[in-house]
Formats: C-alpha cells, sequence, structure tokens
C-alpha cells in the first residue's frame, strides 16, 4: 500500500509541476498559495492513514518547492540567494522557466526582472550541475519491493504425500 501510495503522489507531483511549468495563467503568487494548502492536505491524509513512512510526502519536494517559490519575494540579492538554497529539488530550467511565466494577479505585485532572473541563473549555473530537462517523466515507475519472510520450517522436514505424484523430485 505504501508503494501504491508514493507511486501515486509522485504522478500527483509530477502533472501538476508540468502543468505549472506550461502555462502562464497559474503561475501567480495565488496559485503558489493554493497549491501550498492543497499540498498540505495530502500531508495531513498521509499522516491520517499512517502513510507517512511510505515516502509518497517527499515525491512531492519539487512541487512544495515550487509553490514556494511563486510566494516569495524577487526583487533583492538576498531574494535571489534564499532562492538558490530554497529550491534544491528543482532543477535550474525549472526554476528560471517558472520566473520567467511569473505573472502577477493585482497591482500590489510585479513582474520578475531580467536581471533578477538572470542572476539567479548565473548563481545555480556555478553551483549546480543539473540535467538540462525541463519536465518531470510522469510515466517514471518506482520499482516494486516485496518483503522477504523466511519460513521457520525447513525444506527437509517436509512430507510430500504420494497423491501428489512428485515421485521425480528427490531428497538430496
Amino acid at each position: 500500500i505504501q508503494q501504491v501510495f508514493k507511486q501515486l503522489f509522485y504522478m500527483i507531483n509530477a502533472v501538476t509541476l508540468n502543468n505549472l511549468l506550461l502555462r502562464k495563467d497559474v503561475c501567480s503568487w495565488s496559485t503558489g498559495m493554493q497549491l501550498r494548502f492543497n499540498i498540505s492536505q495530502l500531508e495531513e491524509w498521509l499522516r491520517g492513514k499512517n502513510l507517512q513512512q511510505s515516502g509518497a510526502a517527499q515525491t512531492l519536494e519539487p512541487l512544495i518547492q515550487a509553490a514556494q517559490l511563486l510566494q516569495l519575494k524577487k526583487k533583492t540579492s538576498e531574494d535571489a540567494d534564499a532562492i538558490c538554497s530554497l529550491c534544491t529539488s528543482l532543477m535550474t530550467q525549472q526554476i528560471v522557466k517558472i520566473l520567467n511565466l511569473y505573472t502577477p494577479v493585482n497591482e500590489f505585485e510585479e513582474r520578475v526582472t531580467v536581471a533578477f532572473i538572470r542572476n539567479i541563473q548565473q548563481k545555480l549555473l556555478q553551483e549546480r550541475n543539473d540535467p538540462p530537462q525541463l519536465l518531470l517523466d510522469f510515466k517514471h515507475m518506482f520499482p516494486v519491493q516485496f518483503p522477504y519472510n523466511p519460513s521457520a520450517i525447513t525444506l527437509d522436514s517436509i512430507h510430500l504425500p504420494a497423491s501428489l505424484k512428485l515421485d521425480f523430485l528427490n531428497k538430496v
């Protein structure tokens, strides 16, 4: 069950983050607030079902960071440093894309300046060596793991009835 929910939450993360990276109309401060609230509801549900050890919540980390990125201030070099240190699960291209798509919803917000985006891009390129990939693979499958529980019965103590007609089996 834990592995199923880890896979399901990864798919939720990948599809949502890919939509965020492809749609300018959803890259705003209010969308960041909605995402963070919805993610906290999912995390609370996991705790309520005692699935916090499944790793499902960790698969949502890129989406959590994208939501926080939408909510952070984006003006000074201190803001750029904060973004670089916070967004460790997002790739450089994803951070830059979200900043480029960021759309102010009301008159109190401002667009992210090109100079600010270039500043972040330079810092991230110096610090990281990310693959040139923008979208997440939502078809990625985690390997299924079956627990091994050894039997307390030894094989030489097993008696095979003659009615099974397994005469070809020999005890060694």
